[in-house]
């Protein structure tokens, strides 16, 4: 006998595929925490008309939808997620370079990837997001941001789906970008694609910027563990890796998540480590600098099926 799950999944695999449906799959595999127990169903939408017709059909029938990219900021439930996943990653991830400097990339595309093709095409300017972990449209959505540069410099256009099913266009003053927040966001739009404007520069000094974030990122951050990059957001005029080492919680660990030693605005994975792990960790770095420095940190990594 169908029941309902099934039909739904041959309704997504009409659309997508039947290589890009995935039906309990562990995100685990497609978060950088590694952590994260099964999606009830996975699409990875091959074009933007997918995509669309993909969280059309979801929102049709009334089941939860989840929108991810590469998996960078988010914390996903040991207990994994009822409903739908639809992820925009290395599957839609086109980038094109126009005339005038502009940069055209699909949400899936890694932000490491358009600094490389502008790199290549003596276009400057986005050398900031190279070391950046996570898609372009994250980027958009948080408007991410490393060492003097943020993605609210250089994006001109974001094109998104509304909650209506209508593609909608959007320039910077409408995409209200802020410290880690966007109309985007705040609104639940989709991201589809992003246009950048750049300028000329020399290939040879792109590439030495570069190299210079990638050795001061290297020397700073721990990126030899999974993590889901900084934990918390900056509180106004201060840091929060600072605020949590003079908290006295750099090193302090819960099963296998911890406070990086290399860098306290970090939790990571050690070894083993499950979402209710680094999630215990984040609440007792929070509890803790609040009662000693009176700050509550938030945080900037997404959270999943805590519910």
């Amino acid at each position: 006998m169908e029941t309902p799950e099934s039909k739904l999944v041959e309704q997504l695999k009409a659309i997508a595929g039947e290589e890009a449906v995935f039906v309990d799959e562990p995100m685990s595999a497609h978060t950088t925490f590694r952590v994260g127990g099964p999606a009830d169903v996975l699409v990875m939408p091959r074009t933007a008309d997918e995509a669309c017709r993909t969280v059309s059909l979801v929102r049709e029938i009334g089941c939860t939808l989840y929108i991810m990219g590469r998996g960078s900021n988010l914390l996903v439930a040991d207990a994994g997620l009822r409903g739908v996943v639809v992820q925009i990653a290395s599957n839609l991830s086109d980038i094109s370079v126009g005339e005038g400097g502009v940069v055209v990339a699909e949400a899936g595309a890694s932000n490491s990837k358009i600094a490389a093709m502008a790199r290549d095409a003596g276009l400057a300017g986005y050398e900031f997001a190279a070391g950046i972990p996570g898609s372009v449209g994250g980027a958009a959505i948080m408007n991410a941001g490393a060492y003097d540069g943020e993605f609210k410099d250089v994006a001109i256009e974001v094109t998104c789906l509304d909650s209506q099913g209508a593609i909608v266009k959007l320039a910077p003053d409408q995409a209200e970008w802020g410290y880690r927040t966007s109309a985007i966001d705040r609104l639940g739009l989709i991201v589809l694609s992003v246009k950048l404007q750049l300028h000329p520069g020399d290939p040879s000094a792109i590439q030495a910027r570069m190299d210079d974030l990638a050795s001061r990122r290297q020397s700073k951050q721990p990126l030899d563990k999974p993590s889901a990059g900084s934990t918390f957001k900056r509180p106004p005029g201060l840091f929060a890796g600072k605020l949590i080492q003079d908290a006295g919680m750099q090193g302090y660990q819960v099963g296998g998540a911890q406070v990086s030693t290399k860098h306290a605005g970090f939790v990571v994975n050690v070894g083993g480590a499950t979402a209710a792990d680094v999630l215990q960790v984040i609440q007792d770095v929070q509890a803790t600098v609040l009662e000693q420095q009176g700050v509550m940190l938030q945080p900037e990594v997404r959270m999943w099926g805590f519910e």
